[in-house]
């Protein structure tokens, strides 16, 4: 196998964001769980994305793991490897963005790497060096309100000069819309006077189209999917992918079940509508911190129902309610609980025998798919912007298809729009 384009993703959901956007741009692309071992069987494929659970551990960690993943892709011949981050920038001022950037820049020889988080197809846009979402800054967003890494500031030459060690400059969009051999003579002007990252503009997918083409230049690029768009294209424009696609469209069949545990405003508004087609049980917050219980709970009462048709339990609540059980328990004692009992109902419903599971939230998707021990998924169609089928390769269930969901994308009917596509 050699890879024309390698990808590390800070999460899984993220991870299958990427993907998807990749083999829609004609990339026959493969998501893995970590580090893949040597005996997992792949298909050809142009691209890998390589998931990691990164993202609010540890900066050390979340670097050791990076750099492990980009070992491996390199080894498969990857000459270029974009670490994939959320479109919102998640991250504090400890990281984890700037350190394994660093690290991943340091590894390259790059004097310079770009980075910008746009997706315009999914409303994230970057103008003079500031986050918006739709048409409001990051920071006056309802993201901004995230229970793991909270973004208040808009401003990503700030974000990124907080958490990084070197210099980060900016390639404004007046610069991107005369293309790229303007961008090229502003990152060398940016790298000559000791810059050695630059957030980029891009306001429309013409404009990640230039990004591609100037990143290709380089080892390493950071962003979110849209970058990952640029790239395609571009790779695509040069001759190097082969559209067929890399999946299988065998049913799978037997029971269905969702697993909601994001907080953001778009899925709770999915379970809401949910609420109207299938049975949706809330765990109790207290009890679920408590200790295991509460996860039998919904075992039991999701074993009478499967058989009638798909159920959704849900951990998801408020952001006030979230502040509140953290402020009792603690962020990452409660956050870590939670994410526990979804893994330990997830793993219960698949001994009942669920084979197709709809996930929603970032956590909550690395916490399930690790429990389940799935090394690694082949893309299949798209439920929503960002959210493709994945088939599960070499899980220890057999065949499964799953879909994993970042809490802030999809449409009000989310759930059954994925189950939908889920045979």
């Amino acid at each position: 196998m050699t890879l024309k384009l390698g990808c590390i993703a800070d999460d899984y959901t993220g991870a299958s964001d990427l993907a998807n956007t990749l083999t829609r741009a004609g990339l026959r692309t493969v998501q893995t769980i970590g580090v893949p071992a040597d005996d997992l069987a792949l298909p050809e494929v142009d691209a890998v994305v390589v998931s990691l659970k990164s993202r609010s551990i540890e900066a050390e960690l979340a670097v050791s793991r990076s750099r492990a993943a980009e070992t491996w892709l390199r080894g498969r011949g990857a000459a270029h490897v974009l670490f994939k981050i959320c479109s919102t920038f998640d991250s504090t001022d400890k990281g984890n963005i700037g350190p394994v950037m660093d690290a991943l820049r340091a590894d390259s020889g790059d004097r310079i790497v770009l980075v910008t988080p746009a997706f315009p197809e999914t409303g994230r846009t970057v103008y003079q060096g500031n986050l918006f979402v739709g048409s409001v800054p990051l920071n006056e967003s309802p993201l901004k309100d995230h229970p793991l890494n909270p973004m208040h500031d808009a401003n990503l030459v700030r974000v990124l000069a907080r958490q990084s060690r070197t210099k980060v400059g900016l390639v404004e969009l007046s610069v991107v819309t005369r293309g790229p051999e303007a961008v090229r003579a502003r990152l060398a002007a940016l790298s000559a006077d000791g810059f050695g990252a630059a957030i980029i503009d891009a306001v429309f997918d013409l404009d990640l189209e230039t990004i591609g083409i100037v990143a290709l230049d380089h080892r390493v690029s950071v962003g979110a999917s849209g970058i990952g768009l640029g790239l395609a294209r571009a790779l695509a424009a040069a001759g190097g992918t082969n559209a067929c696609s890399a999946t299988s469209d065998a049913a799978v069949g037997g029971p269905a079940a969702c697993l909601a545990g994001s907080c953001s405003q778009a899925t709770l508004g999915q379970i809401a509508s949910a609420e109207k087609v299938m049975p949706v049980l809330h765990l109790d917050p207290e009890r679920t911190v408590a200790g295991p219980d509460e996860a039998r709970r919904a075992l039991a009462w999701a074993r009478d129902r499967l058989k009638d048709g798909p159920v959704l339990i849900a951990s998801s609540t408020t952001p006030d309610q979230v502040a509140a059980l953290q402020a009792r328990h603690g962020r990452d004692a409660a956050g870590h609980a939670i994410e526990q009992a979804m893994a330990d109902i997830a793993e219960g419903l698949v001994q009942a025998g669920v084979r197709r599971l709809v996930v929603a939230g970032g956590e909550t998707s690395g916490a399930v798919v690790d429990r389940l021990k799935i090394p690694g998924f082949l893309v299949g169609d798209e439920i929503a912007a960002g959210v493709p089928v994945l088939r599960a390769v070499g899980a220890e269930a057999g065949d499964m298809l799953l879909a994993l969901k970042s809490g802030n994308f999809g449409g009000r009917e989310f759930f059954s729009d994925a189950l939908s596509l889920m045979r």
